[in-house]
């Protein structure tokens, strides 16, 4: 039984980018990133419907600076694991012909992925109805749960109770409420950010790309040429006031998915600021070598993101047989 507040799914999971990042990952979440990756391409294959593709990425290096942390990426012992490859500007384009740009370089990472992150979520439950032991309801807001030796019950704001055996409480980004009365305060922090959708590019662009600035947010890239980075490289203002990164997905309907910014500092604001869309579109641009598309839809979104950098996910047993999973934004 899937129980879901809204309507439909309309959090993170459908407001981000659909990215599959092992990239970015630390050396201790490496492997829970890999199998992540291998059970997206295993659930792909059951269900089609969620567009994984095997796209892998490039992050774009435009200065010295940021080529020096690739290539520190590069000599560790994981690199082979991760699929990189650090490539000059004419084998970027070879594999990726829409990267007509200026940079220096590009990391390849071969392992990297993406799903359709509007789509999966109803293609997977299309999937799951098939077996005959898979009911959603939606527009339902579990008010409470209750334990016994009998097993769970769940009572809706609509006044139905629900039992089974068990309950996965998946809270989101939504902190308040339930969440508060089973766990109290938790380790676990809400992240607002902006992000844009285009038309139809015209062309394929065969991976996903990021900015050097992404090598800033991401524990992968950390060493002494990232330090080194930060002291001498400052990010462009806007960049720099919206904790910005470029990271850029093309959609299988053409269009290209562009974020994105950062905002940890509650309460967040409500209006979607037009600064960073000018920044993203100007980085894109300088990276295609080319104008964009039209933007076609603007939005913002929150996720929830554990605030113990170690840790990819937050999950506590709230009750006998009641977890509460939330946490993994802003980890692809």
């Amino acid at each position: 039984m899937h129980l879901e507040r809204e309507v439909e799914a309309r959090g993170a999971t459908v407001r981000n980018f659909g990215l599959v990042w092992v990239s970015g990952r630390s050396a201790p979440e490496l492997k829970i990133a890999q199998r992540s990756r291998d059970l997206w391409q295993g659930i792909a294959k059951l269900v089609p419907g969620i567009g994984f593709r095997q796209v892998g990425s490039f992050t774009l290096l435009r200065t010295h600076e940021e080529v020096a942390v690739a290539e520190e990426v590069m000599a560790r012992s994981d690199a082979d694991e991760r699929g990189f490859a650090l490539l000059e500007p004419g084998a970027v384009q070879r594999q990726n012909p829409a990267l007509r740009g200026k940079f220096l370089a590009g990391l390849h990472c071969a392992r990297d992925a993406a799903v359709e992150s509007r789509v999966a979520l109803p293609a997977m439950r299309l999937h799951l109805k098939t077996n005959g032991c898979y009911s959603f309801v939606a527009g339902r807001e579990v008010r409470t749960i209750d334990t016994s030796s009998a097993g769970v019950s769940v009572r809706t704001d609509d006044g139905e109770t629900y039992r089974g055996e068990a309950v996965v409480m998946c809270a989101g980004a939504a902190h308040g409420g339930l969440a508060r009365e089973l766990l109290g305060d938790f380790p676990v922090r809400r992240v607002r950010l902006q992000m844009m959708q285009t038309a139809a590019l015209g062309e394929e662009l065969t991976t996903a790309i990021a900015d050097g600035d992404s090598l800033r947010y991401y524990p992968a890239f950390t060493g002494p040429a990232l330090d080194a980075l930060n002291a001498t490289q400052l990010q462009e203002p806007t960049a720099a006031e919206h904790k910005m990164q470029l990271l850029c997905v093309q959609r299988l309907h053409g269009g290209l998915t562009i974020g994105d910014t950062h905002e940890y500092a509650e309460p967040f604001a409500f209006d979607v600021d037009e600064a960073p869309y000018r920044h993203l579109i100007t980085t894109a641009e300088e990276l295609l070598g080319r104008k964009l598309p039209p933007v076609m839809r603007r939005w913002a979104g929150v996720y929830s993101q554990c605030t113990d950098p170690d840790q990819i996910v937050y999950r506590r047993q709230a009750a006998p047989a009641v977890w509460v999973v939330t946490g993994p934004g802003g980890v692809g």
